[in-house]
């Protein structure tokens, strides 16, 4: 084999299943671990057979390249990212390409785009979404640095990601870490919905007594339909049906109740609090995840705090598909998109990424995580109105919510009253509600500022600020 196409850093299970997408898509490959004992194993492995060969140094690796390089590090973000390229840059000649397909902040990637691209070489921060299988059958990628840098990167990226009916899953995203800006928001809807969904389980077994072969035949009810059809109540579904082998009992109830966090949906949250967006569903699902992991904590407060009465409510049946049920989870699941494509707007016009609302919805369709039947609909939204200013504004979605609504307020109530929390669903209904209103209480808030610190207030009859001598 003469120089490869392409070079691959992090031989891990998602780096292993991108350049065997690469190789099965004509580009003959070159890859590098950290140590030579994985490469040996993965060449003798899923490898073996086929245009790819290792290098034991990253002497080795870069001179297996054809020029210009173009290197696909797969590692882990922050410290190991930078040590990377430290490593590779004196390696590097003029033109090389450098693509970051980790979960980095996207700040980390505007300082590398700026770094790089002053030595001439260029940098890619990729957004990779799809999970294992999506990575090697065809994830959806998100790039952004410089229009040359995708462009050298582009035959590449197109062959390799998710094909759907209006073309491959991946377009230039926009400058800088706009690229994993955007894959850092995918992530925080996808911790909305996937709490969505845990609550509407909670609420079915606690609630209406539901078998997991019970909520699985609900779920896959869910999946036929345009507003919930998705990846993730796909494998809802199989989980809830999914059988201990030794035990024969519903695995999902011998998993401890505690789960992690990344730091994409912390990064969200954080993201949206400096930049002024509310995105209360997303803060609510990475908020259940920390709750979540106090379990001895919560197993003391059970014993001191116990639950109030037994409080039935109707979540619908199964031979309905728990309507009421099933719409909660609807306008919440809209909700967590509508957040996190505000808080996209948001940084495209603080950042002058210039993002294409109705392009991300495209890329978002097939491979990743939180594709859906709705991303079509939200691709239409913004291709109507690329300046909506959130997507409960657009007449379809508005129309879904107002069908909803009654739903969510009565599972909403209903658990309140039957001591079940529903963080994700109560925040729904509670960032509905507030944007809807044409006054809020902050009125208020801001007369208790200007009482106790002369902070100034505005007044709703003239213009200018005001400060008023509350206590005599």
């Amino acid at each position: 084999m003469g120089k490869a196409h392409f070079g691959l850093i992090g031989l891990g299970v998602m780096g292993e299943n991108l350049v065997l997408n690469a190789e099965r898509n004509g580009f003959s490959s070159v890859v590098y671990n950290r140590t030579w004992a994985k490469t040996e194993a993965f060449l003798a492995g899923r490898g073996a057979g086929k245009e790819i060969t290792g290098a034991r140094s990253l002497e080795d690796f870069v001179a297996a390249l054809e020029r210009p390089r173009r290197i696909l590090m797969m590692v882990k973000a922050g410290e190991p990212v930078d040590a990377t390229i430290a490593s590779l840059a004196p390696l590097l000649e003029e033109g090389d390409l450098l693509i970051d397909g980790g979960n980095s902040l996207y700040t980390d990637t505007e300082r590398r785009v700026a770094e790089l691209e002053s030595k001439s070489f260029g940098f890619i921060g990729m957004g990779v979404s799809g999970g294992a299988k999506g990575a090697l059958e065809g994830p959806s990628m998100m790039p952004g640095g410089t229009r040359a840098a995708y462009d050298a990167i582009e035959p590449l990226v197109r062959k390799m990601a998710a094909q759907v009916e209006d073309g491959p899953c991946v377009t230039y995203i926009g400058p800088g870490g706009a690229g994993h800006f955007v894959k850092t928001v995918h992530n925080g809807i996808e911790y909305g919905i996937e709490q969505i969904l845990a609550e509407a389980y909670d609420l079915m077994k606690r609630v209406s007594g539901l078998t997991g072969d019970q909520m699985a035949e609900v779920l896959g009810q869910w999946n036929q339909t345009e507003e919930l059809a998705s990846f993730l109540v796909e494998i809802t579904e199989v989980c809830l049906r999914t059988k201990d082998p030794e035990s024969g009992q519903d695995l999902v109830e011998l998993i401890v109740d505690a789960a992690g966090q990344k730091g994409t949906g912390l990064w969200t949250v954080v993201s949206a609090l400096e930049m002024g967006v509310p995105v209360p569903t997303i803060y609510a699902a990475l908020n259940a995840r920390v709750l979540s992991s106090l379990r001895s904590e919560r197993l003391v407060a059970g014993s001191l705090l116990p639950p109030p009465p037994a409080h039935p409510f109707d979540l619908g049946s199964p031979a309905d598909a728990m309507g009421p049920l099933r719409d909660a989870c609807t306008a919440a699941c809209i909700v967590s998109y509508g957040q996190g494509m505000a808080l996209l707007q948001e940084a495209s016009a603080l950042h002058d990424y210039n993002l294409d609302f109705a392009a991300i919805g495209q890329i978002w369709k097939g491979g990743c995580i939180i594709r859906a039947r709705l991303l079509q609909r939200i691709q239409n939204a913004y291709t109507a109105n690329p300046t909506l200013a959130n997507l409960m504004l657009d007449p379809w979605f508005a129309e879904q919510i107002n069908r909803c609504l009654p739903g969510l307020r009565q599972v909403v109530a209903g658990a309140a009253l039957a001591g079940v929390p529903v963080p994700c669903l109560s925040s729904s209904l509670d960032y509905i509600d507030s944007y809807r209103s044409g006054r809020l209480p902050q009125n208020l808030v801001q007369a208790m500022r200007d009482c106790f610190g002369s902070h100034t207030y505005e007044r709703l009859d003239r213009p200018g600020s005001f400060h008023t001598e509350w206590i005599a």
